[in-house]
């Protein structure tokens, strides 16, 4: 799943960047969510197939603060790359003649920039929180890698202050982009429906779906991961929705942008004849 993931990232950033036709505001938002997905599933993955060869499921105080300061900045990656793409399609649907005024490739940029700005902030506040309420070692975490919900469960000082702050980090990350792609799509609807042709309706609502298919499965499973685990703690129920936001839905990504996605598709179609058109040396 690991190898799969890696691979189908790879093409969709080696096709977006191999191709004029994809140098838009839409695929460098993808090609940027394909490098937080890679960067994502080997934050997590890798070291637990590391765990599987040595048989050994240890990790250092250090090296799980590492792990889980990365894991923070590419989950909110995700998270607000997925908010911003809904954004361009408001923007495309919306006001197709300002298109290229809005998302001009500074704007882009800029969007790209503070989405990593503030991913690295919540890392930095999710370790400042760590730091300060635990100081344990030798201890079991329920989950396959070092996740700041399985380890402030673990803290003795899990006071109401913590359990406030925790409710105000999945606000700010999980909370506001929901209500802001939700607040998109509400337009994008709405301008959909004063369509009158239902070859533009479906037009329209198809160049949507792969991006709706991908915020369901990744908020719904990452919701229930962080807001679950102030209610629940079950390890199986934890461990098995982890599995699906951390492994399986940057897998999936890929599949549901290519096999919807007709200039991706034509894209890796050029890439494939130019790869086969090439000449070996010596012949």
């Amino acid at each position: 799943m690991c190898l799969v993931t890696v691979l189908g990232n790879l093409l969709i950033i080696l096709a977006v960047s191999s191709d004029p036709h994809l140098h838009t505001p839409t695929y460098f938002f993808l090609s940027n969510l394909s490098m937080a997905d890679i960067s994502f599933i080997l934050t997590t993955v890798s070291k637990m197939l590391v765990n599987i060869q040595t048989h050994s499921r240890v990790i250092s105080y250090m090296g799980c603060l590492t792990q889980m300061s990365l894991f923070a900045i590419f989950v909110c990656m995700d998270d607000m790359l997925l908010t911003v793409m809904a954004y361009d399609q408001f923007v495309a649907i919306c006001h197709p003649l300002q298109y290229s005024v809005i998302l001009s490739p500074c704007h882009c940029g800029f969007l790209a920039l503070v989405s990593f700005l503030l991913s690295l902030l919540d890392s930095q506040m999710h370790s400042l929180m760590i730091l300060k309420i635990t100081s344990f070692k030798d201890v079991e975490i329920s989950s396959f890698f070092c996740d700041h919900s399985q380890l402030l469960n673990l803290s003795y000082l899990n006071t109401f202050s913590d359990n406030i702050m925790k409710y105000l980090f999945a606000a700010i990350y999980i909370l506001f982009p929901i209500l802001g792609i939700l607040f998109f799509y509400y337009k994008i609807i709405s301008s959909i429906l004063r369509i009158p042709s239902s070859g533009g309706k479906y037009k329209a609502f198809s160049t949507c779906g792969s991006h709706l298919a991908v915020v369901c499965l990744f908020f719904g499973t990452a919701s229930g991961v962080y807001l679950g685990s102030a209610v629940s703690h079950s390890p199986r129920n934890g461990a098995v929705a982890s599995m699906m936001y951390t492994v399986v839905t940057p897998m999936l990504n890929p599949f549901i942008y290519s096999l919807r996605n007709r200039d991706i598709k034509r894209a890796l179609r050029r890439l494939q004849a130019r790869q086969s058109n090439l000449t070996p040396c010596g012949v």
